[in-house]
């Protein structure tokens, strides 16, 4: 269920003793990388109750169509506009009744019309209700309109009877639901990059840094986001929000990052070390700040940093390894030389002299180098080229695991 990695899914949970399930649907749900809301019709308050939904998927459940604790009380449109996918589990006939006369008279209902995702439904109901013609109607009608039905099953129901209408089991639905989405580029990859400047310590106030803003990496971050991925962002100190459905290390120095990045690092698949770290540190740092004294000049020692990028390369077990390489003149040869000195499979160049590109800037150009040769993408917005990026970031990875 690997397809299912990062979705954002909105689960709805309608009136039926079927209802138990949807606890098992979220933890499989959750257990496969999925983001679940979760929205309960009144009736289904009756079966299994908000708080255990809650629990179980980790975000608060929603009720009520006129939520005064969301944005301009409209929880519908942003639940609405969040969802990958609206799946509802178990779907009562009379749930399916509604939907399909195209009522909005409770959460539920108005979400369905107001989302421009797909809405796949799990029936859940008596045999005898199930057969019934009208309820056959609803469910032809809504097939019609594009919504998917999983199900029903086949079996022994709460009440006794045997026969068609039982929801399917929590597992076979997740399955079926994982399979309606198209597999990620990256999908069930594990992606570590490292992002912004790191900043060496010379005193409690000072430091050595860089201009790095690391919005490079950042976009990269939600670009393997969007391919699947599951990403750790290692950043150095930046002004930038987290790109969501990522977790993110904050650090400071290239030490630091070092430690971040060697951590659990025999469970990443995929290491961008896109981060502008400090090509040296201070030997030590002044336990107190620095007094300005008499001397026009001030001495500093530094000691060279450790280099991230080689570090993880030099693993056993190295991960799929791309590095950078911000260069002001002969760009491409110092790539070369990177790549093959470091141990690494990838390496993107950019030429940082220039005004319009790199450091602080929204736009970049780069240059792919690989151990076959080099391929130049132009300038555009540093999120599209980050998407550029990682397609041909999964389709060299895929191709040496071949």
């Amino acid at each position: 269920m690997q397809r299912l990695t990062n979705r954002q899914i909105l689960l709805g949970i309608t009136g039926g003793i079927a209802a138990y399930k949807s606890a098992e649907l979220t933890r499989l749900l959750k257990g496969a990388g999925a983001d679940v809301q979760i929205v309960m019709t009144p009736a289904a308050t009756e079966f299994i109750t908000p708080l255990t939904m809650q629990a179980l998927s980790g975000n608060p459940v929603h009720l009520h169509l006129l939520d005064p604790e969301a944005e301009a009380g409209m929880g519908h449109i942003e639940l609405a506009k969040w969802a990958d996918m609206v799946l509802i589990a178990p779907a009562s006939a009379d749930f399916m009744a509604r939907m399909d006369s195209g009522q909005g008279n409770d959460l539920l209902t108005t979400l369905c019309l107001a989302t421009e995702a797909p809405i796949v439904l799990a029936p859940a109901m008596n045999q005898a209700m199930w057969r019934d013609p009208q309820t056959q109607n609803n469910a032809n009608s809504l097939q019609g309109k594009g919504v998917r039905l999983l199900g029903p099953g086949v079996g022994e129901q709460a009440c006794g009877d045997t026969g068609p209408g039982r929801m399917l089991e929590p597992l076979e639905i997740a399955e079926q639901t994982a399979a309606l989405f198209d597999r990620g580029l990256l999908s069930g990859k594990q992606v570590f990059i490292t992002a912004g400047p790191t900043r060496e310590a010379l005193d409690p106030v000072r430091y050595i840094s860089n201009h790095s803003s690391g919005k490079m990496g950042y976009a990269l971050a939600e670009a393997a986001v969007d391919a699947g991925a599951l990403v750790t962002l290692i950043s150095g100190p930046v002004n930038l929000p987290a790109p969501p459905r990522c977790k993110r290390i904050m650090i400071q120095s290239a030490e630091d990052m070092l430690e971040a990045s060697l951590q659990n690092i025999d469970q990443c698949d995929i290491f961008i070390a896109s981060a502008a770290v400090a090509d040296y540190r201070p030997v030590s740092v002044a336990e107190h700040k620095m007094k300005k004294g008499n001397e026009e000049i001030m001495e500093l020692h530094l000691i060279k940093n450790p280099d991230i990028v080689a570090s993880v390369a030099a693993q056993q077990n190295k991960p799929y390894t791309i590095g950078f390489a911000a260069e002001t003149r002969d760009v491409i040869s110092y790539a070369q030389g990177k790549l093959e000195r470091k141990n690494l499979d990838l390496i993107i160049a950019n030429d940082v002299s220039r005004s319009d590109i790199g450091f602080n800037s929204d736009d970049n150009a780069v240059t792919v180098v690989s151990h076959e040769g080099a391929t130049q993408l132009p300038l555009s917005s540093k999120r599209q080229l980050a998407h550029k990026l990682i397609e041909i970031i999964a389709a060299a990875e895929q191709k040496k695991d071949h």
